[in-house]
């Protein structure tokens, strides 16, 4: 899935990310071509989260990975196993993830299951996004940071919370209660990759976003909402 590399950022001592234009994005989809993978090191560990392979010329990342090797890899969420095998294979590292992912996308590596409230290497510690353990953000004190995978994503120069329209309050639900957490930043794969904690608790008094294609699928989803009593989907007619 070797992708062009856009860039690489030092987000903070012990957190670095790569950015890449994802090789199968197509105009029309409702995500952004440009994906983030994010480096992290914590008591020891060097962790991939969600990483997407650079072609070979992108020389600056393979020669930062290769001078302090990754020890695990962390797959946030089943359509995000991306590139795992490139780099458990490369760098002969344990990786973690879901239990269940996409029959046409699956890994060759076997990947230990997370879930919410799991403690992995380094100290870092499994979240639930509140749908359904599907995403798994994981926390990392060391570095006082959120990673996120599809949960939040940037629209407009905000950070915003994407929606989930069949019954928006058990991820609001969820995502509020981390606020619980003594974290500064969050980092997430689509739009802008860093924002700090005020972005977040603002995204969280935001309508999530939402995109055409989505109201429109959400159109059939009108009885579920109605038979469970959750009144009207609220959107921003702003998106």
């Amino acid at each position: 899935m070797a992708g062009r590399l856009l860039g690489v950022q030092d987000v903070a001592p012990g957190l670095w990310i790569w950015r890449i234009y994802h090789p199968f994005w197509h105009p029309g989809d409702d995500w952004e071509p440009v994906v983030t993978t994010t480096v992290v090191e914590s008591e020891g560990e060097v962790a991939l989260l969600d990483p997407l392979a650079p072609d070979d010329d992108a020389r600056d990342v393979w020669k930062r990975l290769d001078e302090k090797p990754p020890t695990m890899v962390v797959i946030l969420k089943p359509d995000h196993v991306r590139d795992v095998d490139v780099f458990v294979r490369r760098y002969g590292i344990p990786a973690y993830g879901p239990g269940l992912f996409w029959k046409n996308d699956l890994p060759d590596s076997d990947l230990e299951m997370i879930t919410p409230g799991m403690e992995l290497p380094g100290n870092m510690l499994v979240l639930s996004d509140g749908r359904w353990g599907q995403e798994t953000p994981l926390y990392i004190p060391g570095v006082e940071t959120i990673v996120f995978a599809d949960a939040m994503t940037e629209r407009r120069g905000r950070l915003r919370v994407w929606s989930t329209p069949w019954n928006e309050e058990p991820p609001l639900r969820e995502l509020d209660a981390l606020k619980k957490l003594p974290f500064s930043r969050v980092v997430i794969s689509h739009g802008s990759p860093v924002h700090d904690r005020a972005a977040y608790a603002a995204a969280l008094q935001t309508p999530p976003w939402t995109s055409p294609e989505l109201r429109a699928w959400a159109r059939g989803l009108e009885r579920y909402r109605a038979l469970f009593d959750l009144g009207p989907w609220d959107i921003d007619e702003d998106d």
